[in-house]
């Protein structure tokens, strides 16, 4: 944290957070330009490098700064309430499309960041963002009524298929967003396709 940073009124703060996510979900972090977020920002660029010793800085505490919000906004919104694995899959994409609507820059920037080389980014943050990813596994399997399966099958194993197609997905995403600008990706044909896979699933392996 930085302590020059934090002692400012939370408006000011959140217009220099905001400005230099904007920049960096945009452009990514090689191009992001320190005069296009001082200038969005209202500030000084002598004042943004008060605050933060350069622009790695900077990009560092959007991370961690971003990942927390990730955690708060996100992970501890997933309702497990709802013990159909199905309906919870369902409910955790309209949930995070909810969130994307309400911290847009937010989400590209992290999207951004999933989607770069973080060989250069300190372990602390890559840990916490592992963290999160663990996290978020734990609670979308967490409480699931077994019981909605097929009582032909074995239960475990369907589940761990279910798992493994989920997870498979995931990365076949990411695989095909790489190279691409997050900002610029239209999220609703992933999801819907999502949606038709999930549909497919409930149909084979549940009651």
């Amino acid at each position: 944290m930085n302590d020059k940073f934090l002692k400012l009124d939370q408006e000011k703060r959140d217009r220099i957070i905001n400005a230099a996510m904007q920049e960096f979900a945009e452009q990514g972090y090689d191009k992001a330009s320190t005069n296009k977020i001082v200038k969005q920002a209202g500030i000084g660029k002598g004042m943004l490098f008060y605050y933060f010793e350069n622009k790695q800085t900077l990009y560092h505490y959007l991370l961690d700064y971003g990942l927390d919000m990730a955690l708060d906004k996100i992970l501890n919104e997933i309702d497990t309430s709802d013990r159909d694995f199905i309906e919870r899959m369902y409910k955790i994409v309209e949930q995070k499309l909810e969130i994307f609507k309400k911290y847009p820059d937010m989400i590209v920037f992290i999207g951004t960041f999933m989607l770069s080389d973080q060989s250069n980014i300190p372990d602390r943050i890559v840990n916490k963002y592992e963290e999160l990813q663990k996290k978020g596994l734990e609670k979308a399997y967490k409480n699931i009524d077994y019981s909605l399966f097929r009582e032909d099958l074995d239960v475990e194993k369907v589940f761990k298929l279910i798992e493994w197609t989920i997870d498979g997905y995931q990365n076949e995403i990411k695989a095909r967003f790489h190279n691409q600008k997050f900002s610029e990706i239209d999220l609703d044909p992933y999801r819907q396709e999502f949606y038709d896979y999930l549909a497919i699933l409930k149909r084979v392996y549940y009651q």
